[in-house]
């Protein structure tokens, strides 16, 4: 059977442990069905700086060969495209290669216009000056997309979690579950799903009394505590903590909680197997028709039709401001 060819383009300073994950995913595949053959070859975008890790494969000259897929990595979003590099990624993307950028590789693809309208996981911490550099991609906080024939990850584990959805694309379901199996990953996340960003970076504030409340929230889902309890456990008075809520997140203490408490009944809805009842009373609500109704007047659906909607195969966005 023939294999399938994957590149790695790599610049310096891209982290030994994002590309150990790569390839022993895709080495690991071939070992538990041995149909599942991939040809990796690493190429280095650059000369290799004083002090950087030795990377692994031969520094590219003049051509990036035949490949069916082609991914970038990088750890930095200050990398360069030297103008004949520029001119052989064109190349291969007009010859159908389906192009990837892991980490900040998807920073070289935005420079050279090859992610323009597509969708691109970029890394919480670059959104903001991504969004703002390259207007015309569709940048988002997933953990990974693959929109068309470009495929992009955030970094880190997301990367993983990409190229275990290249095996179950290649070669079904089955051995993408086996391949995790055996890397003892705890479940296989799907791309849509959000990255996890540190709480100061989501609430935009490091008020101390504001952390303090939201990680009350958050560790009491299942049985909420009432705004009055919340403001004696962090030692303020309900009217100092309402105030504080609205000044940093622009909504009251107990909207914000309900809005916390929604997307993590969303998060189970779509991820889980759980009865639409048990997945209301875990996230604190008091009956399944309170539940549903409150869910469909925030995301404008009942939990019964997203759920459908989902399993037909429906791409959704959250559109709260709470991560969960």
């Amino acid at each position: 059977m023939t294999a399938h060819r994957i590149g790695f383009l790599l610049w310096p300073g891209v982290r030994p442990l994002t590309l150990a994950l790569a390839e022993e995913a895709l080495q690991l595949a071939a070992h538990v069905q041995p149909q599942a053959r991939y040809e990796l070859c690493f190429l280095q975008a650059e000369v290799l700086q004083e002090g950087s890790w030795r990377l692994p494969g031969i520094p590219w000259e003049g051509r990036l060969g035949s490949f069916d897929k082609l991914l970038l990595l990088a750890d930095a979003p200050t990398v360069r495209v030297a103008p004949p590099l520029a001119a052989a990624l064109r190349q291969v993307a007009r010859e159908g290669c389906q192009l990837g950028g892991l980490s900040a590789g998807v920073y070289p693809l935005a420079q050279l216009g090859l992610l323009d309208g597509y969708r691109a996981a970029v890394h919480w911490r670059w959104q903001e000056d991504f969004a703002e550099r390259f207007p015309k991609v569709i940048a988002t906080g997933h953990l990974f997309d693959w929109d068309r024939d470009r495929l992009t990850a955030c970094g880190g584990l997301a990367v993983l979690d990409l190229l275990l959805a290249v095996l179950a694309r290649d070669h079904g379901a089955e051995l993408a579950c086996a391949v995790s199996e055996e890397l003892v990953v705890e479940r296989i996340r799907e791309g849509g799903e959000r990255q996890r960003v540190p709480l100061q970076n989501r609430l935009g504030s490091s008020h101390p009394k504001l952390t303090q409340a939201v990680l009350l929230m958050e560790a009491n889902i299942e049985e909420p505590l009432t705004t009055d309890e919340i403001a004696q456990h962090v030692c303020v008075s309900r009217r100092q903590l309402e105030r504080i809520f609205k000044q940093y997140l622009n909504r009251v203490p107990s909207q914000y909680y309900l809005e916390l408490r929604l997307n993590k009944a969303r998060q189970l809805l779509l991820q889980t197997g759980k009865s639409i009842i048990q997945i209301g009373l875990s996230c604190g609500f008091s009956s399944g028709p309170h539940f549903s109704s409150t869910y469909r007047g925030f995301f404008g659906t009942t939990p019964r039709e997203d759920r459908n909607q989902r399993r037909a195969g429906g791409q959704f966005e959250p559109t709260a401001p709470v991560e969960s």
